[in-house]
């Protein structure tokens, strides 16, 4: 930054000080944050609509099924030049991203990730990558949340707060939802409901709103209007809905880990766009409503438009028999979730909510015109409604919010008559997948690896503790080949410690010695120079790997092993000791800095 620059900042921070209150300043900095997260909505959303516009027109739209195959591959090879030649660093998912940086990087993100994901994911969703552009956007305004709190130099919870509220904007500008919006916040990102966080959610979620009604007018993402009301009789069906969603659900996720795994193994990015672009392009050939985002089909399906979804199937199936229409949707459900595994395994750069909502609705309108086709009772079920509700259930489960997907959809709607089947579903998707799934897509790797931050704060500030703040090493390093008299002498005579790692010429740990175990010999000089260090020391009673270990797994060791200091070795190499007071006493501070 410029000396211009931060003497202009300067100034205005002591003038914030001077007239400001820190919590009047915190709304004043909500609401420009929702105004920038929702022109970061506005421009992905416009972005994407252009590239895939321009596609459409010319040549292009009159050989547009034999592009099909060929717009994925250029579109996965672009999103790679762009991030290695123009971005130059590395493009994480949005959202997994976002909460690594909350949980083990104090909310700082990099200043690129403001732009990053505006430049690959449009690219990636405008030429048939089968992902959605809402966790991009979700990035893009976190990212800017955690920079404009840098820059008006905020503590590590204000930063927290408003990469809540940026995603609570992004989420209501997409969907102008701003009561889910701010669930969304709290469950993905989990927020503390109170007063002092709800209305810096709020503020920031109704300004990204207005901005987007001022730049899209009032057109939704979703169209639907409710028609056919809930009846008692429906009870069953939803709760039937509720577990397929759930199994679906539990399908979604196992199926995107085996494929993430699968590209994984990969090292070469080239291999990777060669093997999931051209697997990409042959699905999206064959099954066309899987080019994309997929609104399209979504908002025909809510609206029982099911021609439209038929349009150049390659099957040649036809909307008059039902049978061919529920296997052809079925194979959307499976197909969806393999495009879009292969799409992020590819190396393209999208979310994953707007393929959970068109699986989910897929799988709703698929489970009515199934019990409408078979005539169980004479009483038939609404299409359009079970096509909402299912969205709603492969959220719950998908996802893991449950409130979200709730009132979501009930915004949507623009009511409430169907919140009690919304409940029904989505309660009983969340607890079917959370029994198979236990930490959802976003969530899952950070879980894996200790440093996912979730309403638990005594996991909180474990998570949040810096391991190498309660290492400690002034502690004398001994060899096996020395002897007792060295010991002695070099030290335990210049040692404040009790403890002495025994290590090898490479500083790779191989035990320790405890003064207590020379204490009975230390004085009889006629053992100096017979007794050597191997024969006294012994095995540690737990071993900290400084790489693996979370802190959670740390304060295990020590309940395990009832000891009151373990080594740390990196790579077998010696680092250092943690002591049980010193881990307590930093957990105390911890739990007061994060509590207040």
């Amino acid at each position: 930054m410029s000396p211009h620059k931060k003497n202009i900042i300067t100034k205005f921070l002591i003038w914030k000080y001077k007239h400001l209150t820190s919590q009047q300043f915190i709304y004043i900095v909500s609401i420009i944050i929702g105004l920038l997260s929702g022109l970061a909505a506005v421009t992905l959303k416009n972005l994407t609509h252009l590239i895939q516009e321009t596609l459409e027109a010319g040549v292009v739209q009159k050989y547009h099924d034999a592009f099909y195959f060929i717009f994925p591959i250029i579109g996965l090879a672009l999103t790679l030049l762009m991030i290695k030649y123009v971005i130059k660093k590395k493009v994480s998912h949005g959202i997994p991203s976002t909460l690594h940086a909350i949980s083990k990087k104090k909310g700082l993100m990099e200043r690129y990730k403001m732009y990053s994901s505006i430049l690959t994911a449009p690219i990636t969703v405008g030429f048939g990558g089968s992902v959605g552009l809402e966790g991009p956007t979700v990035a893009t305004s976190a990212a800017i949340g955690s920079n404009v709190a840098r820059l008006f130099h905020l503590n590590r919870s204000t930063r927290t707060l408003l990469i809540g509220a940026a995603a609570a904007a992004a989420m209501s500008s997409i969907f102008k939802a701003p009561i889910a919006a701010i669930i969304f916040a709290i469950e993905i990102f989990s927020l503390d409901l109170t007063m002092v966080s709800l209305i810096p959610l709020l503020l920031s979620s109704i300004s990204a709103i207005l901005t987007s009604y001022f730049f899209l007018g009032d057109n939704a993402l979703l169209r639907f209007e409710l028609t056919d009301k809930f009846t008692l009789v429906d009870t069953v069906y939803y709760i039937f809905l509720g577990v397929s969603c759930g199994l679906i659900s539990v399908y979604f996720s196992k199926v995107y880990f085996s494929i993430s795994n699968f590209f994984a193994k990969f090292a070469n990015p080239y291999k990777r766009l060669l093997i999931g672009g051209v697997g990409l392009g042959v699905i999206v050939y064959f099954i066309p409503p899987l080019f994309g985002e997929g609104f399209i089909t979504i908002n025909n399906l809510l609206n029982n438009n099911v021609s439209d979804v038929f349009d150049q199937n390659y099957f040649g199936i036809v909307t008059e028999n039902s049978w061919w229409i529920i296997i052809f949707l079925l194979g959307l459900v499976a197909f969806k979730v393999v495009a879009t595994s292969i799409t992020f395994g590819a190396g393209g750069v999208g979310g994953v909510f707007a393929p959970t909502l068109f699986t989910g609705s897929v799988t709703g309108f698929v489970f009515a015109l199934f019990f409408n086709t078979v005539n169980i009772s004479s009483h038939q079920l609404s299409t359009g409604n079970f096509a909402l509700v299912g969205m709603a259930g492969l959220m719950a489960g998908v996802l893991h919010a449950p409130l979200t997907a709730i009132f979501l959809i009930a915004e949507i709607t623009g009511g409430h008559e169907l919140f009690i089947p919304l409940m029904i579903t989505s309660a009983i998707a969340y607890l079917i997948t959370k029994k198979y799934i236990p930490f959802n897509i976003y969530a899952a790797e950070l879980a894996k690896k200790g440093e996912l931050m979730t309403h638990d704060k005594d996991m909180n500030v474990l998570m949040l503790m810096d391991i190498d703040k309660v290492i400690e090493t002034n502690f004398i390093s001994l060899h096996p080949e020395m002897k007792l008299g060295y010991v002695v002498k070099e030290a335990v005579a210049k040692s404040s410690r009790n403890n002495f790692p025994v290590v090898d010429e490479k500083n790779q740990y191989l035990g320790v010695l405890l003064l207590d175990d020379i204490r009975g010999v230390m004085f009889d000089q006629s053992l100096y120079e017979t007794v050597t260090v191997q024969e006294l020391m012994q095995n540690s009673k737990g071993i900290i790997d400084y790489e693996k270990n979370s802190m959670k797994e740390i304060m295990k060791k020590f309940q395990d092993s009832g000891a009151w200091n373990l080594p740390v070795v990196k790579n077998g190499v010696y680092k250092g000791f943690i002591s049980k007071s010193r881990l307590l006493t930093a957990y105390r501070r911890k739990l007061i800095e994060v509590t207040n």
